[in-house]
């Protein structure tokens, strides 16, 4: 035969497929209403994994083996998006347990903070709640969260990302810890500055202060001044205000203008980290679960089974619910070794039918599902 002939069956088996896909679908779409009817769960993975071993042992080769398990199983995830579908009609969401809202109360809430006066942090809190917000800090990370967990916070500004330096792992673990949920979030321009007391000059420098990633994205400048000693701080403000404090021509500080006029320090440099487009976001969190009746931003985390092709099935339920997925993190799951935690994040509001639409889906195919705000 030649090609065309062949490409001719090719034609005629695929009018056959598509043919056999929608009589299987009406099948499936009336296993639907059997399962509304009865309230049995959609996802049945034994029945799924009968099956699969069912197919695979009709075909000879391992080839053919490995081709129809994929089938089947793309064939059965239809199946299932098709049943959430109209268990969405029906409004059969399951229950997503958060409150809308039309707008933030900021007039009378207050705001915890990581770090110092001067810190980015605190500017990113005044630029979200205003100059006058009534707001204290606190050392750590885990002591901002802790504070809106025990109610001594409405809300707490925490930095979960540069787009430089990258994720802020400790706050991902944090957000899976703590029932704490996100609500907000600020992105503030990061530009370092050399900053020194008063009538110091350059020539006086000996030592210099800043956070570990700080003094990383001034590395290029830093180099300049390889008699330096750089000495890590757990945050840029605090570094300033040990500046401030010592009095010391000799000692800098790697912080912002913002921590420079806080404390009284001279700049000697400015915009010293090596990218002009550096950037922080912070997430503004509550104990709380609300979101805003304009949010537009989804953000959730997982657990998956840990086994071939789990990421790649979870993942067809943005596709199928048409939701744009904007990032994706993982982090390993403390005590299981290679096991990982997903992050992502996604458009759209928790409001809308496609998002509970594939919430319902993920909270069936995965281990565990937390959504961690709507903003």
């Amino acid at each position: 035969m030649d090609l065309s002939e062949l490409r001719q069956q090719i034609d005629e088996i695929d009018n056959q497929i598509v043919s056999l896909y929608e009589k299987r679908m009406d099948v499936c779409s009336q296993v639907a209403d059997y399962k509304i009817a009865t309230g049995k769960k959609v996802f049945d993975k034994t029945r799924e994994v009968q099956k699969i071993q069912n197919v695979k042992s009709k075909v000879k080769n391992e080839f053919n083996k490995t081709g129809v398990e994929e089938l089947f199983e793309q064939l059965m995830s239809m199946s299932r998006k098709l049943q959430y579908q109209k268990l969405s009609e029906t409004g059969a969401y399951g229950r997503l347990p958060f409150i809308e809202i039309d707008s933030l109360d900021l007039d009378k809430a207050r705001v915890v903070y990581p770090g110092a006066e001067g810190a980015y942090s605190e500017a990113a809190m005044k630029k979200f709640f205003g100059d006058n917000v009534n707001s204290y800090h606190v050392e750590t990370f885990r002591d901002a969260v802790c504070a809106i967990e025990e109610g001594a916070a409405d809300y707490a500004i925490l930095p979960i990302e540069n787009s430089t330096a990258g994720i802020v792992s400790e706050i991902y673990d944090l957000l899976t810890e703590y029932e704490n949920y996100i609500v907000g979030e600020q992105i503030i321009k990061i530009e370092h500055c050399l900053i020194t007391v008063p009538g110091a000059q350059l020539s006086d420098i000996k030592t210099v202060y800043s956070h570990p990633q700080s003094l990383m994205q001034s590395s290029r400048f830093l180099s300049e001044h390889s008699d330096w000693k750089q000495i890590s701080m757990k945050n840029n403000a605090f570094a300033a205000q040990k500046v401030a404090a010592d009095g010391d021509k000799s000692q800098a500080a790697i912080a912002s203008e913002y921590a420079a006029e806080y404390n009284n320090l001279a700049i000697l440099e400015k915009g010293i980290n090596q990218s002009d487009t550096n950037s922080t976001r912070f997430i503004i969190v509550t104990n709380q679960k609300v979101f805003l009746k304009n949010a537009s931003k989804v953000s959730i985390c997982m657990e998956i089974p840990h086994e071939a092709g789990s990421l790649y099935h979870i993942m067809s339920h943005f596709i199928y619910n048409n939701l744009n997925m904007t990032k994706i993190e993982s982090r390993p799951i403390e005590d299981r070794n290679w096991e990982y935690r997903f992050f992502i994040d996604f458009d759209g509001n928790l409001a809308d039918a496609s998002v509970k639409n594939a919430i319902r889906g993920l909270r069936e195919e995965t281990r565990s599902l937390k959504i961690l705000g709507n903003y």
